[in-house]
């Protein structure tokens, strides 16, 4: 215990509380996923901690400067009177719009059934059969407990940033970034409703062909605006949605994803107040030369700070890339040629690599083949 009070007050006093309720968190989802042999535990929070951590710094003149009890929030005396006694109102902004995200996040978490605790991402199950028993034990505590914790944690830091930096009022860019991430929240819950109607034609399909009772017909006046598509059989047996915003990017919602938390992490730097994204050491201090950093590499960090400011966005477009080519890879393999045919037309994430693809495959004379694998005979133009 002495160690771990030595260890925190080594802490810088804004990151003190986050750090400890992380540590806290990390241990409590890897022991209940040895506890349940099921390591979907952090998958669950990952709706509620990001809200969790920026709610913590859009709110620091609520906390008390002790904590009443284990890791009940606290805002210590050194973080100054400007910081804990009074609110940021860009920090509020940016609360404000996470909770917008959460609440969407958790209503598509919900309705798939992923608060179950039984039930597990079917990525783990996969990777559980491809690594011996002791080395998924490892992944497990090192990159599903620890490292997305710490991903978690780094997604509240943009409010960290607009606590810490002047309380100034809101200033053009941030409301039109704010009134930015909310559309893009808009289509992240489009794509989402898309997929979740895709599976609704698919699954009552499957149930007519079968000729089971008890399912209901697909209805689209029954699913949410932008989402009741005209599907067909052929989409059904393709098995996976390639319509709506689906026919501009594999997975547009991820896209839209990774697009918030870059608008959310670009609010209090591209705001008035400091730090500013580009920052004057970059004017002010020459290159360093190779043998110069070999010497000491601290010279770099002039030029690694800007990194630093956008660290959550750049951590979570690392995960999404690297999980991504695992995910489509477990599809590759449930949908072979299907499947490489639609990675052949439309884009991972960007709708232009969609356009690029679809110039290619036309100057190499097979674009209405692979299309009518992706979308079939009834594909609208």
């Amino acid at each position: 215990m002495a160690t771990a009070t030595t260890i925190l007050a080594s802490v810088p006093p804004e990151y003190q509380w986050p750090v400890e309720f992380c540590a806290a968190t990390t241990a409590a989802v890897w022991i209940l996923s040895l506890i349940t042999s099921n390591v979907s535990q952090v998958d669950r929070l990952w709706t509620f901690l990001p809200t969790i951590y920026t709610g913590y710094y859009a709110l620091l003149p609520l906390w008390p400067e002790e904590p009443l009890f284990f890791l009940f929030p606290y805002s210590p005396k050194s973080l100054g009177w400007a910081v804990a006694k009074t609110f940021s109102p860009r920090a509020l902004l940016i609360f404000g719009v996470v909770f917008v995200w959460m609440s969407r996040l958790s209503y598509n978490t919900y309705r798939r059934g992923l608060f179950r605790l039984s039930d597990e991402d079917y990525r783990w199950a996969v990777l559980r059969t491809k690594l011996p028993a002791w080395l998924f034990q490892v992944v497990n505590l090192t990159f599903i407990a620890a490292t997305q914790n710490v991903l978690l944690l780094l997604l509240g830091f943009p409010a960290k940033v607009a606590a810490t930096q002047p309380h100034t009022t809101l200033a053009p860019s941030d409301i039109a970034l704010g009134a930015l991430a909310l559309v893009v929240l808009g289509f992240e819950f489009t794509a989402d409703n898309q997929q979740w109607a895709f599976h609704a034609y698919k699954h009552a399909h499957e149930a007519t062909e079968k000729g089971k009772a008890g399912v209901a017909p697909y209805d689209k006046r029954e699913h949410w605006p932008g989402a009741g598509l005209d599907f067909t059989p052929e989409d059904a047996k393709r098995g996976f949605i390639t319509r709506g915003l689906w026919a501009y990017s594999r997975h547009p919602n991820f896209l839209c994803e990774q697009s918030f938390w870059w608008i959310i992490t670009l609010i209090p730097l591209l705001s008035p107040s400091p730090p500013h994204l580009i920052r004057t050491t970059f004017a002010t201090h020459p290159i360093p030369s190779l043998s110069a950093i070999l010497e000491n590499p601290a010279t770099l960090l002039p030029f690694l700070a800007p990194l630093a400011d956008v660290a959550p966005a750049l951590s979570l477009t690392a995960l999404f890339f690297s999980s991504t080519l695992f995910t489509e890879s477990i599809t590759v393999n449930k949908y072979q040629r299907k499947y490489r045919a639609y990675q052949q037309r439309v884009g991972m994430f960007s709708p232009l690599r969609t356009w690029e693809k679809g110039l290619k495959l036309a100057w190499r004379g097979n674009k209405a083949a692979v299309e009518s694998v992706v979308w079939g005979r009834d594909k609208k133009e």
